[in-house]
């Protein structure tokens, strides 16, 4: 195995969550602009879908994470990228956990009770705390979830726009390979 690259399982996690995420950014503008109705339900079963799966796939990726080391970061990198690096990386795993269990929150303090059906066929229980409130404090509730859940995507609108531009950075400036640990194609051979 090549040390200098992910694992199999870690670069399919990846992109696997990466896809899901990009998905849900456009899905989740275009969906609260719709008007009641079955396409604004549809679109909305199909949101949390996505969410609840990016949830379950990124507690795999973090188990994975925990028993398996990445690849070492170039020995050229100033110690500050490396650190950025690091903490970039922890903010995503915070992204990609938190923002899905904003999401579960904000439907299991709803007032209108609507049930998830995850990709049409499992049916996903709320929340209990939540699903428990007296209806009266529901709205308020479901509302803060609501903002934290928008303020949480658009935090990781900034992650993504960051991780890219270092990967610009280090793929056509640095030209340090950094890419071809996530990129199976792009990987430079292992020298012996």
């Amino acid at each position: 195995m090549n040390s200098n690259r992910y694992t199999g399982v870690a670069i399919s996690l990846h992109w696997l969550i990466a896809i899901g995420v990009i998905a849900q950014i456009p899905m989740g503008l275009i969906m609260s602009g719709l008007p009641l109705g079955q396409s604004k339900f549809a679109l909305f079963q199909l949101h949390k879908s996505v969410g609840l799966t990016i949830l379950a796939l990124s507690i795999v990726r973090v188990l994975w994470r925990l028993g398996h080391k990445p690849p070492p970061l170039p020995a050229a990198m100033p110690v500050c990228q490396k650190r950025i690096s690091g903490l970039t990386h922890l903010a995503f795993y915070a992204f990609i956990l938190i923002t899905p269990l904003l999401g579960w929150a904000i439907v299991s303090a709803s007032p209108i009770r609507i049930p998830t059906l995850l990709w049409g066929a499992i049916p996903i229980p709320h929340l209990p705390i939540l699903a428990d409130l007296p209806m009266d404090q529901r709205k308020g509730v479901a509302g803060a979830f609501g903002e934290a859940h928008e303020l949480a995507s658009w935090l990781g609108v900034a992650l993504i726009a960051l991780h890219l531009g270092a990967v610009v950075k280090h793929q056509f400036l640095d030209r340090d390979g950094i890419l071809g640990r996530m990129v199976p194609f792009l990987a430079k051979p292992v020298q012996d």
